[in-house]
């Protein structure tokens, strides 16, 4: 085989054939979006507050499904499992819209997030669930409790480093 050959040869500009290789592999990757940077701590306020409302939703359509097979908001023996089914869709709709905006840790945070809203709304709010203030309330729990956890991930990556 002699360097003629057009597979064995160097192309003449290099950085022209990366470059487009580049541009090639940004178009292929499926649900990324090119959106002007914004503040880390926004993205995740905004995410926490979106699975704070989810989880309300959620909350709220599980009881008009016991109210309508049951004739009671009281699911009863389900009502355990439907609220971790609830806790773990509302993560995977967290680290969705995590993954998707590129953030860093975007199953760790809306894991952790989720966990500590559920555990402070067991903790001090269950006396309280029926009020309408909780509809704000959560949300905005939601959004502190990510901000918390991003903090919390961060410190970890400094520890694991």
């Amino acid at each position: 085989m002699s360097q003629e050959d057009d597979g064995d040869r160097m192309p003449d500009d290099l950085e022209a054939v990366l470059e487009a290789a580049d541009e090639e592999a940004e178009e292929e990757r499926p649900g990324r979006y090119d959106a002007p940077p914004l503040p880390p701590g926004l993205i995740l306020a905004v995410v926490g507050l979106l699975c704070g409302f989810a989880t309300i939703a959620l909350v709220w359509l599980s009881e008009r499904g016991c109210e309508r097979f049951r004739d009671t908001t009281n699911c009863g023996a389900l009502g355990l499992p439907l609220l971790i089914v609830i806790v773990a869709v509302t993560m995977v709709l967290g680290g969705t819209a995590l993954s998707r905006l590129a953030m860093p840790h975007p199953k760790l945070i809306p894991f952790l997030g989720v966990a500590f809203m559920v555990a402070l709304v067991v903790a001090f709010l269950t006396g309280h669930l029926d009020s309408p203030w909780i509809l704000a309330v959560v949300p905005v729990l939601t959004a502190v409790t990510f901000l918390l956890a991003n903090l919390l991930a961060r410190l970890l990556e400094r520890a694991d480093a």
